[in-house]
């Protein structure tokens, strides 16, 4: 007897390369199990990082405002006054409430400012307060 000619010999069982279809279908189901919650996290960081935005904002058009209006030298004699930012920072709104600083024991005529921003922010208004204290001179 001799060799077996070549076409009726066993070659080895080598796994071909590629993917079964179960292997497919686990990872199918992984992306929809994890894809769903990774544009949900997307989702909510991007509104975070957007309210921070509007937040910083707003803090920064107060303290502006603020300054502004102590720099001014003449405080107002209304107890309170409101405006907008102008056409540059749409949807902000300020409100300046003055009064006597309830905790003034020099007699010095301490006024308490307390600058309020809105805004609208993911379908809420949201408000930021700042508050200083100044001096106000007599006009005698």
């Amino acid at each position: 007897m001799g060799a077996l000619p070549i076409a009726n010999r066993q070659l080895p069982n080598k796994r071909r390369g590629g993917f079964t279809l179960i292997e497919v279908l686990v990872a199918l189901l992984f992306i929809a199990i994890v894809l769903p919650a990774l544009m949900q996290g997307i989702s909510v960081a991007s509104g975070m990082a957007s309210e921070a935005r509007h937040r910083t904002e707003a803090a920064g058009l107060a303290q502006s405002k603020l300054a502004e209006i102590v720099a001014a030298g003449t405080l107002l004699q209304t107890p309170t006054t409101s405006g907008d930012f102008g056409s540059e920072w749409p949807g902000y709104h300020w409100q300046l409430a003055m009064a006597q600083w309830t905790s003034d024991q020099t007699g010095q005529n301490l006024q308490q400012l307390d600058l309020t921003v809105t805004y609208s922010s993911r379908g809420s208004e949201r408000k930021i307060t700042l508050s200083s204290l100044a001096y106000q001179r007599s006009t005698q």
